[in-house]
């Protein structure tokens, strides 16, 4: 709580790095609900701009060594929950 907290994502693919590869992270609370979108990666980071993770998500990744990590600013228990990373390296999904 109130640290700086790294959500660690790496991946493979088997196809070049260009910059139409895609990162995005979605959050579900641990009560459940709807999934949120909190970051989005194509090129340039694209932070959410809107609901709790506002202004308190940065980008940690480097896709040239296959990381997409990301950091969240003084998390709170309320964070709590599922995130889940996705890229997209068109054509390896």
């Amino acid at each position: 709580i109130g640290e700086q907290v790294s959500l660690q994502c790496s991946f493979k693919s088997s196809s070049p790095i260009t910059e139409s590869l895609t990162v995005d992270w979605t959050y579900r609370p641990l009560t459940g609900g709807q999934m949120e979108s909190i970051f989005h990666y194509q090129s340039v980071p694209y932070p959410t701009t809107v609901g709790k993770f506002k202004d308190r998500i940065s980008w940690l990744g480097n896709v040239a060594r296959g990381d997409a990590s990301i950091a969240i600013q003084s998390p709170v228990m309320s964070d709590n929950g599922t995130f889940i990373c996705s890229v997209k390296n068109p054509p390896d999904v």
